[in-house]
């Protein structure tokens, strides 16, 4: 089974930029996949995903914002996130977009951004 570990997470100031990477155990081959977040007191959220082919999906409040792109034969999953502000505050995690296609989640990546 896919595992995945992300990574490149830190503290960031208001209207910075940080880019994310996911890389998988396995090959993850052709699922659609996604990162997601969790700030406290929050439920996760899906920010943002990408199909085999690099199609992609944004949350609205991210739009704009960041990017996300994959590397099918590295099998890895990247989050380019600018201007960033309080409310991303949050531990990202990458996994299948699928909820039934979901693997077990990693520890995620903490992104704090702050004045």
């Amino acid at each position: 089974q896919v595992q995945f570990a992300e990574s490149g997470g830190g503290l960031v100031q208001i209207g910075g930029s940080r880019g994310l990477s996911c890389a998988a155990s396995g090959s993850f081959g052709r699922y659609t996949l996604a990162w997601y977040r969790q700030s406290l007191g929050t439920e996760r959220e899906l920010v943002a995903t990408t199909t085999f082919g690099g199609e992609t999906t944004y949350v609205d409040s991210v739009k704009g914002r960041f990017t996300i792109s994959r590397d099918n034969g590295r099998n890895m999953v990247f989050l380019q996130m600018d201007n960033l502000n309080p409310a991303d505050t949050a531990v990202y995690y990458c996994n299948a977009a699928k909820m039934d296609e979901w693997v077990p989640w990693g520890r995620g990546t903490l992104v704090a951004v702050s004045s």
